[in-house]
């Protein structure tokens, strides 16, 4: 049964975001080009991660698998664009043959049995050429040139999950070397109390529960940087495969880093919200939607019948073995010249439903391509509206965990000077300090957070990319096709 037209699927408006954008405190502006741009990552700062950003951009073997799809789907616009012209060719042939002496031609002429025969044929231009009155060729042209399009959006959205895939694992890496240093630094001063409290113990000034606790702590500090360590690696690793080489690449890319640190990127004062044309993966859903639109024109289209056209002209000659030296000479004769023209009519009648099968199968396919666009476009908004959440927290975190670490440093200095007064113990102080150093570890990773944060809100917006349609275009709308009445009546008499 043939789905009715009113049971396709249709496209979603843009959802609403105004309220969103406004409560992370940016305003929001439908013309907003200039932010992102296009190279996002140097808004960072890092010399280092524009190095590997570009070396991605050129081994990521992700990436060049995108590009030679797309170069596939280019190429098949060429071969659907072919229909619309006529195939023109030039056939240039020789025949050498014999009559059986009891054949066919034996029967009809005895004369002719067990003779031998040279022919030749000549074709200078032989065309044919498909008339396509109601744009099924011309519907294919168009789907192919969708999916093109789609795959070229596609690309795009590789390139944007590439760049942001590298900057979150350059980050991630650098935040880890930085917590590293700390944790380093942290385990000196665990390893310092723990040997404070064997020393008061074999005095008798100290009892066994403290030595153990400060045995646990300092136990606890080395395995955390053992975890560090093992993280960082994990990063390098991943930037090894993100730039296409094998893990030697990115070794000890932290521990010899020696670059400035990455800046924390300032939001602008207006956000776009016309995803739609700063989306790839939204104008690459929205093209593969418009293609299988077209594929339905064209399905629909071979309901109806179809004329084309053959002509062809030639020279065409044939002699009897023996006088071959003729040959050349009939052959190039105007009374050689031949030549025919046949149009012709095809139309389907019954075709046990096969072309019915072939309509519901194309409306089902962009039936599904509508409805995954729909998912793409809510997908966006959540993650535009995540990373902004992300980074209002994050924002947030970084402020109160600062003030935190500034007075957590004024205590510490007045230990020192209680210290060095002979008005506080050593091991107050060193614990203190340990505490300031653990604030300033938990602020590290905030950092890390508010970076991330900012990372996933360039790519929730595109990556500035700019190059897709805008709101107001029209969508496809598959079931107005002017000769969808034409069909409904064919298919309605049994036709297909």
């Amino acid at each position: 049964m043939p789905t009715a037209p009113q049971q396709r699927a249709e496209f979603m408006e843009p959802p609403s975001m105004s309220r969103t954008i406004a409560a992370s405190g940016v305003k929001s502006v439908s013309t907003e080009n200039g932010w992102p741009s296009s190279q996002w990552w140097r808004a960072f700062r890092s010399a280092e991660l524009d190095a590997v950003i570009g070396k991605s951009l050129l081994g990521n073997q992700g990436l060049r698998k995108a590009a030679d799809t797309l170069k596939d789907a280019e190429a098949a616009v060429d071969i659907a664009g072919s229909r619309l012209t006529p195939y023109v060719e030039a056939d240039l042939s020789y025949k050498q043959y014999r009559y059986a002496e009891h054949g066919v031609a034996a029967g009809l002429n005895p004369l002719q049995g067990g003779k031998q025969k040279s022919a030749a044929f000549l074709n200078p231009i032989s065309a044919k050429w498909e008339l396509d009155f109601w744009g099924k060729n011309r519907a294919l042209l168009d789907a192919a040139i969708g999916d093109a399009l789609a795959q070229a959006g596609e690309l795009e959205q590789t390139r944007l999950l590439l760049t942001t895939s590298v900057a979150r694992a350059y980050l991630r890496g650098y935040i880890l070397a930085e917590q590293l240093k700390l944790a380093k630094e942290l385990t000196g001063l665990r390893r310092e109390l723990r040997q404070l409290a064997e020393t008061r113990y074999q005095t008798g000034i100290e009892i066994l529960d403290i030595v153990q606790l400060a045995r646990s702590n300092e136990e606890a500090a080395v395995r955390r940087e053992a975890a560090l360590t093992a993280a960082i690696e994990i990063q390098e690793n991943a930037l090894a495969r993100l730039m296409g080489e094998g893990p030697d690449v990115a070794r000890g890319l932290f521990a010899r880093r020696k670059s400035v640190a990455p800046a924390q990127p300032a939001l602008p004062s207006k956000l776009p919200i016309e995803l739609l044309a700063h989306r790839p993966d939204l104008m690459a859903a929205l093209r593969r939607a418009e293609a299988w639109a077209e594929r339905i024109h064209a399905a629909k289209a071979m309901f109806l019948p179809s004329i084309d056209l053959s002509v062809s002209a030639g020279l065409e000659a044939s002699v009897t073995s023996t006088q071959f030296a003729k040959l050349g000479g009939y052959l190039f004769n105007p009374g050689a010249m031949v030549y025919s023209v046949t149009p012709g009519l095809h139309l389907p009648i019954f075709q046990g439903g096969k072309l019915t099968g072939n309509l519901e199968s194309q409306r089902a396919d962009y039936d599904q391509a509508v409805d995954a666009y729909n998912e793409t476009l809510l997908t966006a908004a959540q993650q535009v509206a995540d990373a902004l959440a992300t980074l209002k927290r994050a924002r947030a975190e970084h402020e109160s965990q600062g003030r935190f670490i500034r007075a957590r440093r004024a205590e510490v200095e007045l230990a020192r000077i209680r210290l060095g007064g002979g008005l506080q113990d050593r091991r107050e102080f060193i614990q203190q300090h340990a505490d300031m150093l653990d604030a300033v570890f938990i602020q590290r990773g905030i950092e890390g957070d508010r970076l991330i944060a900012t990372v996933d809100l360039f790519q929730a917006l595109g990556g500035g990319y700019d190059a897709g349609p805008q709101a107001h275009e029209p969508r496809p709308a598959p079931e107005t096709d002017p000769i969808t009445p034409v069909v409904d009546v064919v298919q309605s008499l049994g036709g297909g």
